[in-house]
């Protein structure tokens, strides 16, 4: 192969990865995929948000299934603690799952009381047509960790993408309980 061939070969290379960069960059911003910063900037503007790690104890960990009404995955959690003026304007965490053979990733934003302010998807690894979208996601805002926080109940299911339905409520219902166990064992930070 000549020079002039491997030049010409390895810049229509570089093109190449250059353009998928920039497709994948549509496809987020298409679909409303963020960042973690620009989730928790959005949702708690002028706020200090401080990151932390929460590491579940067994006792802790069985009151969150039975309230989530489902197994946990890990006990390991990433949370932050947004504070205003000294006080607790709310709490995110990370939330991680399967949904049919690939993964999603939320950010789970809480307000003081832990109901939910806003679910920001920062990867979504299906295919882009079963990404739910914010206005389905928009139903779970300012519910309590209930009953009725279920699918055919208060939250309506996705034509065509009943797995994402399914993987988001469930994702939903953990941060809750999460979040529920934690304030009243005292451990939502400040």
């Amino acid at each position: 192969m000549s020079s002039l061939s491997f030049a010409a070969n390895t810049r229509r290379c570089f093109a190449i990865v250059v353009w998928c960069w920039l497709a994948a960059g549509v496809v987020e911003a298409q679909f409303g995929l963020v960042t973690r910063e620009e989730a928790l900037a959005a949702v708690f503007p002028n706020a200090t948000v401080d990151a932390e790690r929460v590491f579940l104890t067994d006792a802790q960990a069985e009151r969150i299934e039975k309230l989530a009404r489902g197994e946990l995955d890990s006990k390991l959690y990433a949370r932050y603690i947004a504070t205003k003026n000294g006080s607790v304007v709310g709490r995110a965490y990370v939330e991680t799952h399967r949904v049919r053979t690939k993964k999603e990733s939320l950010i789970v934003s809480l307000d003081p009381a832990g109901r939910v302010r806003r679910i920001d998807v920062t990867a979504f690894l299906e295919p882009p047509e079963y990404i739910a979208g914010p206005s389905w996601m928009a139903q779970f805002y300012d519910r309590p960790l209930d009953n009725d926080l279920a699918l055919q109940r208060a939250i309506r299911p996705i034509a065509g993408a009943t797995l994402t339905a399914q993987a988001v409520t469930r994702a939903l219902r953990r941060v809750m309980a999460i979040d529920q166990v934690l304030s009243s064992t005292g451990e939502l930070g400040r």
